[in-house]
């Protein structure tokens, strides 16, 4: 009978201990399935920033097609003012040459009042057209200098908010690394008493697959130094 009792209490004990490990097996299990879940949301999370960040390296590749289309338009109307510029020149040579032609003239000849008031003539109009060509210049000058400065403007803004986007990803993709690092945590936590050890160690393992995965941190500005 003693025997028996003794058999009765060792089996209750036992009975006692075994709901006692599946009581903290059914809590390791819920904790497995919760940080499962959470690595999940995290591949969602990680899924959308890398979707955006490929937007944001298509919106900077096309903000850089636009540069190279504004500086060669920029080269071009230099081009331009350069070509005006040494025609003026020419222009202003050929009227000291006249202007010089019509003194020798007056001096050789003062008589030929005709002539030297032909001469005059051409004079006053290569001066009205030198002066045209000089307002033109001034108006083509002023007009590339204020469509340079809209270029570098449009530019400094679609910086600035490409800048501000960018910053917030990376905020994002910080935040994403933290939480990460606090599942690797409470993981690590739940494998110290855990009997389900190598389990656990799987889904470890998995967490720092997911961490070597996040997306990098983004740092990119598209330049306007071809303007200057």
């Amino acid at each position: 009978m003693e025997d028996t009792a003794t058999i009765l209490a060792h089996i209750s004990s036992l009975k006692e201990m075994l709901d006692q490990v599946n009581e903290e097996i059914e809590a390791n299990i819920q904790v497995t399935r919760e940080i499962e879940s959470s690595i999940v949301k995290c591949e969602e999370i990680e899924i959308n920033l890398e979707n955006k960040e490929a937007e944001l390296i298509k919106t900077s590749g096309m903000l850089q097609f636009e540069n190279v289309g504004f500086v060669t338009v920029a080269a071009d109307l230099r081009a331009s003012v350069s070509s005006l510029e040494k025609e003026l020149g020419s222009l202003k040579m050929k009227r000291n040459e006249i202007v010089n032609g019509m003194d020798e003239k007056r001096d050789i000849d003062k008589r030929e009042n005709c002539e030297a008031s032909t001469l005059l003539s051409e004079k006053h109009s290569l001066e009205n057209e030198i002066q045209l060509l000089d307002k033109k210049n001034d108006v083509l000058k002023n007009s590339v200098l204020a469509f340079v400065e809209e270029i570098l403007e449009d530019l400094h803004s679609s910086n600035s908010a490409l800048e501000v986007e960018i910053q917030r990803r990376n905020w994002e993709n910080e935040k994403l690394l933290k939480d990460i690092n606090d599942l690797k945590n409470t993981l690590l936590s739940a494998i110290g008493t855990s009997n389900c050890a190598s389990q656990m160690q799987q889904l470890y393992q998995d967490l720092e697959e997911h961490e070597a995965s996040a997306v990098t941190p983004l740092n990119f500005a598209v330049g306007t130094s071809g303007l200057s």
